[in-house]
């Protein structure tokens, strides 16, 4: 199975490639426009020369099974749409693009050529994540923050907030009926944001603050007096009277941990059983954070 790596930043060196290279019966080309990249990155997972391309003509040359992007969200649409076009099933990196209207573009032609098209929302797959898809929870809470990086409020939202808001999304038990949202400005840059989503018996807030004074993601869930929480994807702590924490096991990868594994093998499976892989419900959480962007833009005006 021949597998194109397009983008070589760190998330596919960290994340992506140390799966790759476990999996059997692949073959790994790999491109980017920056040569010396290509070189030491093809070096340190033993990839052959003529597996490494700096074009995406140069991939689709090899007549690639499915696609995997990793490269720069601006360069998504362009890059995606030549993948799609040429019949190759993808994997891209949230977002599928920074504005909504290239998203859908990207859905619709996936839809028209029949090609699997796949974001990677990998918390959704993430052990202690999908634990708490199966736990009691009327109320919802998820908080992911950083230091010191207020942001314009489309780079914020796009490339951080979409993984809270894709959670709540996920973990919601029932149909959303009502959305709130709240940011706090300051001169042009995104600080912090909050969104609630509720429906029928149930609440889901998530919050994201970049001038926090720390880097963290916590997750709970509550529901029938009980609570689990997730804190940095590693560490479950049930609550029912007294806490009980499970933490990550010593030996287990940080891609599986994160379910960046689960995320390259579902998909990959897929594509090799033909089964077509559909991103319109990653559209709609694309859609959702739209509106937060809005929401901020409105207020800096």
């Amino acid at each position: 199975m021949k597998i194109g790596v397009i983008g070589l930043g760190d998330i596919a060196q960290k994340a992506y490639l140390p799966v790759f290279a476990t999996l059997p019966g692949v073959e790994i080309h790999l491109q980017t426009r920056t040569p010396d990249k290509l070189a030491r990155v093809a070096e340190t997972h033993r990839i052959p020369a003529s597996q490494t391309h700096t074009t995406l003509d140069g991939i689709l040359a090899q007549g690639p099974d499915a696609a995997f992007v990793h490269a720069s969200t601006s360069a998504h649409p362009e890059l995606v749409t030549a993948l799609l076009e040429a019949g190759v099933p993808t994997y891209v990196d949230k977002p599928l693009a920074y504005e909504l209207a290239d998203s859908v573009r990207l859905v619709e032609l996936a839809e028209e050529r029949g090609v699997s098209l796949a974001v990677g929302f990998n918390r959704r797959l993430a052990p202690g994540y999908a634990q708490c898809a199966d736990h009691p929870r009327d109320l919802i809470l998820m908080q992911k923050n950083r230091v010191g990086l207020p942001e314009e409020p489309r780079t914020f939202v796009l490339d951080d907030f979409i993984h809270v808001v894709d959670t709540l999304r996920f973990l919601a038990p029932g149909e959303i009926d009502h959305v709130d949202v709240r940011v706090r400005m300051v001169e042009g840059l995104l600080h912090h944001v909050v969104l609630q989503l509720s429906g029928d018996g149930f609440t889901a807030i998530g919050t994201m603050n970049h001038m926090s004074g720390s880097t963290e993601e916590i997750l709970e869930v509550a529901g029938q007096d009980t609570k689990r929480q997730v804190v940095n994807l590693a560490e479950v702590i049930d609550h029912k009277g007294q806490p009980s924490v499970r933490r990550r096991g010593d030996w287990v990868p940080v891609a599986r941990q994160r379910g960046i594994e689960q995320a390259v093998t579902g998909f990959l499976d897929a594509v090799r059983a033909g089964k077509l892989v559909s991103a319109r419900d990653a559209l709609a959480t694309h859609e959702l954070c739209e509106r937060v962007v809005r929401t901020a833009l409105e207020q800096t005006a």
